[in-house]
């Protein structure tokens, strides 16, 4: 902290721990509020105004009124007693949005956690012999059914399942990747990284934007366990850039025995050029037939469903990753594989899928669709202080998924007249529940593609609440907190 220099003085006046526990102010939570958070909300406050004085921010005694202090530490208890991981309004247009949670489960993935988490389930229990069963049981037949793998299995995510392959099939050997496809993704996950946590070995051949099939050949000894292509989902090389094709990858290692994973990163069971989109990208189903014996990809990006590692692939190499022991600390739980069953389940109708998952939802809306969704919202918003416009812009796939895809939107861009469009922006995210937008040439926009139906009414609230001045908002924060 910055400030004059401090009047050690006024340190006697800030109010004691007791006083303020015994304002009317603070007083009142008890009963509604854990006491033992009270308590350390006070503390926490009285400690926070001891330091702005000593640090020359309190200037003067009129600011250490018992009155404001207990004010302060009313709103630092209920920030502290509100839950940590909140429900977030995403108007930013951003589909797969890391920050926010990926993507968003389907009412049927909702519903079906509910119903896990209420009481007891079959997890690992077989209910027509009465015995042990196995929680892959819960969804591989359906992973097989819409991937066409021999075999499936599910980890708590997409690095865990290419760490446990890569420790399964190749730990002590060499692994040969393209030093084009080395990636690195948000959390700073590096393949070199986690390749080396898992006992492998890196030989990476070629170069970052040229690596042929012969590369891969010379790079094979008898120390090589497994040949590894990385889909780069998160980025793209242009123009002067060649790879080698998994199938020339497949030929190559029947040619020398030797196994071959395919990391699909965000991994998709859908072709996405019949949601409208002008790239396409990987399928599981595709990469299996052309020859991979293991296929790695998430279950929370393209996918829609709940943060999890899938791997598909042949029977033999997913049994031996079964049988690994680290298997065991990287399993999903039952709440995971509730979700991802009912979000499997939605894709055995291809013809639903669009509608029930709203990660495919989103980024099958046409342009027209959100504008005329825009548009009705901003209505809504006439008579606020606040000028109000559309202007055309540009959705993201998001997740680390398809960099060059872009989704055309129509963004509802507000002008303030009262405040700066960032301060707005501030002020948006500290309601309740917060909301993300994103800052457009100088004007707070949001792109109501990302916005759920069931959320317009908390973001019109939150918008209006927001718009008022310092006086009304002041009148109205009592309620509110």
């Amino acid at each position: 902290m910055t400030g004059k220099s401090p009047d050690r003085s006024l340190l006697r006046h800030i109010p004691k721990v007791d006083s303020v526990l015994e304002h009317a102010g603070v007083k009142g939570l008890f009963g509604t509020v854990p006491e033992m958070t009270i308590k350390a909300g006070v503390r926490q406050e009285v400690d926070r105004t001891r330091e702005m004085v000593l640090g020359g921010v309190i200037t003067k005694e009129t600011d250490l009124s018992l009155e404001k202090v207990a004010r302060e530490a009313a709103r630092r208890i209920a920030k502290m007693d509100r839950p940590r991981l909140r429900k977030v309004i995403n108007a930013t247009g951003v589909v797969i949005h890391t920050n926010l949670g990926r993507s968003p489960l389907s009412e049927d993935a909702v519903h079906q956690i509910s119903v896990a988490a209420r009481g007891y389930s079959n997890l690992e229990y077989d209910i027509e012999s009465g015995k042990r069963g196995s929680r892959d049981d819960l969804v591989e037949e359906m992973l097989c059914r819409l991937t066409g793998a021999e075999a499936a299995t599910v980890v708590n995510n997409n690095a865990a399942a290419v760490m446990l392959v890569l420790r399964t099939m190749a730990a002590g050997r060499t692994v040969v990747v393209s030093r084009g496809e080395l990636v690195e993704i948000g959390g700073s996950f590096r393949i070199p990284d986690v390749m080396e946590a898992s006992g492998a070995r890196l030989a990476e051949v070629g170069t970052t934007n040229r690596t042929r099939i012969s590369d891969y050949r010379k790079e094979i000894t008898a120390d090589t366990g497994l040949l590894l292509k990385v889909h780069t989902s998160n980025y793209r090389i242009v123009g002067f850039a060649e790879e080698a094709s998994l199938e020339e990858l497949v030929a190559l290692g029947k040619e020398h025995g030797l196994p071959v994973a395919v990391d699909l990163g965000s991994g998709c069971l859908v072709d996405l050029r019949e949601l409208g989109l002008a790239h396409a990208e990987p399928t599981v189903g595709e990469v299996l037939v052309q020859g991979a014996d293991v296929v790695t990809f998430s279950g929370d990006k393209l996918l829609g469903g709940p943060q999890s590692g899938i791997i598909a692939g042949s029977k033999e190499h997913i049994e031996a990753i079964r049988r690994n022991p680290m298997k065991r600390a990287l399993r999903a739980g039952k709440l995971t594989l509730s979700a991802l069953e009912a979000t499997l389940r939605a894709y055995l109708d291809p013809a639903t899928a669009v509608e029930k998952i709203p990660t495919l939802r989103m980024i099958a809306t046409d342009k027209r669709s959100v504008a005329d969704r825009t548009r009705r919202f901003g209505n809504r918003l006439s008579g606020l202080p606040v000028r109000i416009s559309t202007i055309p812009g540009v959705s993201r796939v998001g997740g680390g998924s398809l960099p060059l895809e872009e989704l055309p939107t129509m963004l509802l861009a507000l002008q303030p007249e009262n405040m700066s469009s960032n301060e707005l922006e501030a002020r948006l995210r500290f309601q309740d529940p917060p909301v993300v937008a994103r800052i457009v040439e100088d004007k707070l926009c949001l792109d109501l593609r990302t916005v759920q139906s069931r959320e317009l009414s908390d973001l019109e609230k939150g918008i209006r609440y927001a718009l008022q001045d310092t006086e009304t908002r002041g009148r109205g924060e009592k309620n509110r907190i």
